[in-house]
C-alpha cells in the first residue's frame, strides 16, 4: 500500500486478519483483502471473510500523530454517527457498525459492513459514462432526512469547537482552524485579521440558524456510493466516512456535494430537487442563505489548505491544489465583501 499521508499507516494483509480476529473471535477466517484508496486520513482495507460477508477495517492514525483540532477522536466520532443514523434516520444508507475497538499495538479501529456500489468519483475516474443526476438526486433526499435529526448544541461533539448558539460554534470552528494554521506554520492566502472581520460582518445570518441539524459536512464524491438500479438508472446506496459530522445550519451540506462550485448558481440541479422534494421546511436560497454559503465554501477551503501539511503536502509538492484554493478563498471573500 502506497502511503499518500502521514496519518496513514503501512498496514499488511496479516495485520487485517489480526485486527478482525480481534473484532469477532479467534475463529474469524480472511479469504481475501485489499487496501481501499481515495481518501488521505485513515488507513482503510476491505475484507472478504470465510462466510461470504465483506467488511471494511478502518485503521486510526498512531496515538501522538499531529492532527487538526477537529480531527481529534474520529474514529469513535465515525461510529457514534452511523449508530446514531440508523436509529434516527434509517432511510438513510450507512454502513452498519460491526466493532469499534483498540488494541496497545495498533490502537484503535473501526469495522464496518462493506456497502455496494461504487464512488461517484471513481466512476468518474473510471470513464464510466451513465447519467448521475438520479443518484444525486437521491442524494438530497437522503441529506434532507439527515436534517431532520436534532442536537442538543451547535458544532462537534466531544472536546472540539461547538457553542450554544450557531453563529458561536461557527466561529469557534474558525478560530480553531486558524490556531492550527499557526502550529502547521500554513501561509494562508489571506490575513488572519481579514477572515475574522469578514466573518463578523455576516455574523447576523449565522444568528438565524436556531436549530442545530445533524450534517454529514463532507459528501463530496467520492463519500457518495452510487450503483445502477434494475432500469440502469444510477441510484445512491450509500454514504460514507460520517467522521467528521456535526450539528448546525443544514446549507453547510450543500457546499461539498458540489465542491469548487456554487450549488445557489444551478437551482435546478438533481441534488438541490431531491432535498426540495423530502426537507420539511422549503427551501429559500434568498439573499441571507446565498451569505451563509459563501461562509461555510470560504471555511471549507480553508480547512482544505490548513490540512494540507498534516496530509504531507506543501505549496511546493502540491502547487496547484494550493493555487486553486487561494484563487476560491479570495473569490468568496470577493463576493461576501460585496454583500
Amino acid at each position: 500500500m502506497t502511503v499518500v499521508s502521514p496519518t496513514q499507516r503501512r498496514i499488511t494483509s496479516d495485520d487485517v486478519a489480526y485486527l478482525l480476529r480481534a473484532s469477532f473471535g479467534s475463529h474469524t477466517r480472511v479469504r481475501d483483502t485489499g487496501p481501499l484508496t481515495g481518501g488521505g486520513y485513515a488507513t482503510v482495507w476491505w475484507a472478504l471473510l470465510d462466510d461470504d460477508s465483506r467488511v471494511v477495517l478502518k485503521l486510526a492514525p498512531p496515538a501522538g500523530t499531529p492532527l487538526l483540532r477537529y480531527e481529534r477522536g474520529l474514529c469513535a466520532a465515525e461510529a457514534r454517527y452511523f449508530r446514531l443514523v440508523a436509529d434516527h434516520a434509517p432511510q438513510v444508507p450507512v454502513p452498519p457498525v460491526l466493532h469499534h475497538g483498540t488494541d496497545p499495538a495498533y490502537g484503535e479501529w473501526l469495522v464496518t459492513a462493506l456497502l455496494p456500489g461504487r464512488s461517484l468519483r471513481e466512476l468518474a475516474e473510471a470513464g464510466v459514462v451513465v447519467d448521475d443526476g438520479p443518484a444525486r438526486y437521491d442524494l438530497g433526499v437522503a441529506l434532507a432526512a439527515l436534517h431532520r435529526v436534532t442536537g442538543d448544541r451547535f458544532g462537534y461533539d466531544g472536546d472540539r469547537a461547538d457553542g450554544s448558539t450557531w453563529r458561536a460554534a461557527f466561529t469557534a470552528m474558525l478560530d480553531a482552524l486558524l490556531a492550527d494554521a499557526t502550529e502547521w506554520n500554513v501561509r494562508l492566502p489571506v490575513p488572519r485579521e481579514r477572515l475574522h472581520a469578514l466573518v463578523g460582518s455576516h455574523a447576523d445570518v449565522l444568528d438565524e440558524v436556531r436549530r442545530p441539524a445533524l450534517l454529514h459536512f463532507d459528501c463530496w464524491d467520492g463519500n457518495v456510493l452510487a450503483a445502477p438500479d434494475a432500469d440502469g438508472r444510477l441510484r445512491l446506496c450509500g454514504l460514507v466516512d460520517g467522521e467528521r459530522f456535526l450539528y448546525g445550519d443544514p446549507l453547510l451540506d450543500l457546499v461539498s456535494p458540489v465542491l469548487f462550485r456554487r450549488v445557489e448558481d444551478d437551482p435546478e440541479q438533481p441534488l438541490l430537487r431531491g432535498y426540495r422534494a423530502a426537507a420539511v421546511e422549503p427551501v429559500a436560497l434568498d439573499a441571507s442563505a446565498r451569505r451563509r454559503l459563501g461562509l461555510y465554501r470560504l471555511h471549507l477551503y480553508l480547512l482544505m489548505t490548513v490540512e494540507m501539511p498534516s496530509r504531507g503536502m506543501t505549496a511546493q509538492s502540491h502547487p496547484q491544489r494550493h493555487a486553486r484554493l487561494a484563487t476560491l478563498l479570495e473569490s468568496e471573500l470577493a463576493a461576501l465583501a460585496c454583500d
